[in-house]
């Protein structure tokens, strides 16, 4: 199956789960990873707002700031529609829709953290196979972003999903850059 196909069948089966899936899912998820060593080791940890029936990771973000760690949210350049920056996200963030409609802190270029200063970056997705490899949106954000990756070993890239998004295999473009892992609500494949 091609990735647009593959793609749109996952999206589907993500946004099919009821609220209490969600839910549910999203707990289970937090548990799996606030419980793994890469988040108790970390300090500075970038996660997303989920939309579109993605994992929610609002339970990770609590437990950041219970912790006294650093949270970060990306954010979209409004000029250059390619790049994709962090900035810290606080409780009281002020947030605003991208050009997707997704909420995002407003981009201030001085509140920006480079992406190697990250220890961990629990990332999106619409699918995954036990490999690492991830098929996202399509826009190839966090593949331009992290690209530096395939030289270096920080931050480390784990991918948040349903059980249902588990395929075999995903088919794997040049640019990709591989997870360390992916945490779903039944267990953690890395």
């Amino acid at each position: 199956m091609d990735r647009a196909s593959l793609r749109k069948q996952l999206r589907s089966n993500r946004q099919s789960l009821s609220a209490e899936q969600q839910l549910d899912a999203a707990k289970n998820v937090s548990v799996v990873v606030c419980g793994g060593e890469a988040f108790r080791q970390s300090q500075h940890i970038a996660l997303y707002l989920a939309s579109d029936g993605e994992i929610d990771p609002r339970y990770i973000a609590e437990a950041i700031w219970e912790q006294d760690k650093f949270c970060y949210l990306p954010v979209l350049d409004q000029e250059d529609h390619n790049k994709m920056y962090f900035q810290l996200y606080r409780p009281n963030t002020r947030l605003v829709n991208n050009r997707y409609g997704i909420a995002e802190p407003e981009l201030d270029r001085e509140k920006i953290v480079k992406a190697e200063a990250l220890d961990l970056v629990l990332m999106p997705l619409t699918g995954f196979d036990e490999k690492g490899h991830r098929l996202g949106m399509g826009g190839g954000y966090y593949d331009r972003t992290f690209a530096f990756l395939k030289q270096a070993t920080k931050p480390m890239l784990i991918g948040l999903a349903h059980e249902c998004q588990r395929v075999e295999e995903i088919p794997v473009a040049d640019w990709d850059v591989p997870m360390k892992g992916v945490a779903t609500e039944k267990t953690f494949y890395g």
